[in-house]
């Protein structure tokens, strides 16, 4: 049983498709009205309660949660010097906090039981900060800590941590209208430059990024944990 957080649209969408192909029983949450999910859930992460909501619910559901994918998460273009103490804070409770909360209300069950796998989905601007999006680039640099403290802390109860760290992405997040893309210029020719700048000369799919997700939860990664995974076409060293 695999809760996804942010998973109606981009990547998150992908991992819980590709969980309920290999035949896994999914609750799915986020902002949106509907999920794919056996289960969804539409739940605000940066309130408070809301992580709560989402694993009460599995629990209600399927008595137990087995894997957990925090993937609840966004940015916009801005500059260093252009962010305030509001804006820290936004993205502090979205692409950090989200993930300590759900990984707080789901580590009860697995404790429980001594067995469950936790995925975190970072970014390649974790490794390495993004100018054009710097308040995103510390938060992803520190759920990647926070996934190794997990993977320490709980590897006695069975339970493995780890993250993964995807370059840009086909989806909503940069292609649609006002998008990541949208935000640095002309669509077209940004989307055009960021693809040239990976050494395999495209974005990643959604796909390709669950797979890696999937894998880590699954039995055959059963001996990973604490690492961070690295999915971004081998461009972890460029700036974007």
């Amino acid at each position: 049983m695999c809760v996804v957080t942010g998973s109606t649209a981009g990547i998150g969408l992908a991992v819980a498709r590709l969980l309920k192909a290999e035949g896994a029983r999914v609750v799915t949450s986020g902002r949106r009205d509907e999920g794919i999910g056996d289960v969804h859930v539409v739940a605000d992460l940066t309130r408070a309660g809301a992580a709560e909501e989402v694993a009460g619910a599995a629990i209600a559901a399927f008595g137990q949660i087995d894997c957990l994918v925090n993937n609840a998460g966004g940015t916009n273009i801005r500059k260093l010097d252009d962010l305030t103490d509001d804006d820290w804070q936004a993205s502090f409770e979205l692409n950090l906090l989200s993930a300590v909360r759900v990984t707080r209300a789901a580590l009860p069950s697995m404790r429980e039981r001594k067995r469950g796998a936790i995925v975190n989905v970072s970014s390649s601007a974790g490794k390495r900060p993004s100018l054009r999006m710097p308040d995103y680039s510390v938060m992803k640099a520190g759920l990647l800590s926070y996934s190794r403290l997990v993977a320490d802390v709980y590897a006695r109860d069975g339970i493995r941590c780890n993250a993964v760290a995807p370059g840009p992405t086909a989806t909503e997040a940069w292609l649609a209208p006002g998008g990541l893309a949208e935000q640095q210029g002309d669509r077209d020719e940004v989307l055009a430059q960021v693809a040239a700048g990976r050494p395999l000369g495209r974005l990643a799919r959604p796909e390709e990024i669950a797979a890696v997700i999937v894998f880590l939860l699954s039995d055959q990664a059963s001996y990973v944990t604490g690492a961070a995974w690295s999915a971004d076409g081998g461009t972890v060293s460029i700036i974007i």
